[in-house]
């Protein structure tokens, strides 16, 4: 296959870690051609298919210089193979613009992972609540008043803007409500953005869980993203530790359910948050934890999940 990732770029990448990294590094180890580019490449011209400015890659094993590149070419995107959308959020404006000219790609032929309209769909901190069984109560307002009731009813709890990534603007209150409104006033700009509001779950303190489900599949081992320190946050890039874990029975019940669920909508890859057993977030758009669970288990996730891309290519 030919598949493009439209992603960061790669300039930025850290490899050591970077999921997209690792799912390029078994493609090219199955012989398929790598092409990358940023959504900021993709255009879409009257009379034209929508194309984009595309470096073709190849790996070279080295930590530094770890790629080279033939000259940028500009390519229609319906003649790859497969398109990995994999640009890490904000789901901003931006964002959503570029989903746009994937989904016209896709009706173009072009074999688009995930699905453009299923990530319009499910926007990480949101989905969550079509699956209530799963989830600790929960709030979505940008009104004051409706956060401050519902602090009074649980005592402790998370706010957290529907747009972050990587634990960014994650705040707790507790039972003394300090610097309630003032965090509510910053997260929802006064009264201009929505928010989440969400009872605290103490069984933070052994993880903050990511569950990968590949083609609807959950992946046997989970990623316990555990705080550090007096941080509340496990989230690897807010200084988190990822310890590797056996998927439990209860987990396993959680990811089967929403793999169920999402996996025939287009998300070939989904990223839950649980907490205990919690479900907090649903990530679609990049998600990331396949280096650190493959090294610490053993178990190939890259390969997994390319496996399941070949499948979906073929159907």
């Amino acid at each position: 296959m030919n598949i493009l990732f439209v992603a960061d770029p790669l300039e930025q990448f850290k490899i050591y870690k970077d999921t997209t990294f690792s799912m390029m590094r078994e493609a090219q180890r199955r012989g398929h051609g790598i092409s990358a580019c940023e959504p900021r490449d993709l255009g879409w011209q009257t009379g034209q298919p929508v194309t984009a400015g595309v470096r073709d890659i190849t790996l070279t094993g080295n930590g530094d210089d770890w790629f080279t590149e033939t000259p940028r070419r500009q390519a229609a995107l319906h003649g790859f193979d497969a398109i990995l959308m994999r640009k890490d959020p904000p789901f901003d404006a931006e964002y959503i613009y570029a989903t746009h000219l994937l989904g016209q790609a896709e009706r173009e032929g072009a074999k688009v992972v995930n699905k453009p309209a299923a990530l319009r769909e499910h926007p990480e901190k949101l989905a969550v609540m079509e699956f209530q069984q799963f989830t600790s109560p929960t709030l979505v307002t940008r009104d004051p008043a409706a956060v401050r009731a519902f602090h009074a009813e649980h005592k402790d709890i998370i706010l957290k803007p529907l747009d972050g990534m990587g634990g960014m603007g994650i705040f707790r209150v507790r039972e003394d409500g300090l610097n309630l409104g003032s965090i509510t006033e910053t997260l929802n700009k006064n009264g201009a953005e929505t928010l989440m509001v969400q009872r605290f779950v103490p069984e933070i303190a052994a993880g903050d869980k990511r569950i990968l489900i590949i083609g609807g599949e959950p992946v046997p081992f989970v990623l316990a993203r555990i705080p550090q320190g007096t941080e509340v946050r496990g989230n690897l890039a807010a200084g988190g530790k990822g310890v590797a874990q056996p998927l439990t029975p209860k987990n396993r019940e959680i990811a089967e359910a929403v793999g169920r669920a999402l996996a025939p909508r287009g998300l070939l890859l989904i990223g839950l948050d649980v907490i205990g057993d919690s479900v907090t977030e649903i990530n679609v758009t990049s998600p990331t934890c396949f280096q650190e669970i493959t090294e610490q288990t053993g178990f190939d996730v890259p390969a997994m999940f390319i496996d399941a891309l070949e499948a979906e290519v073929r159907r």
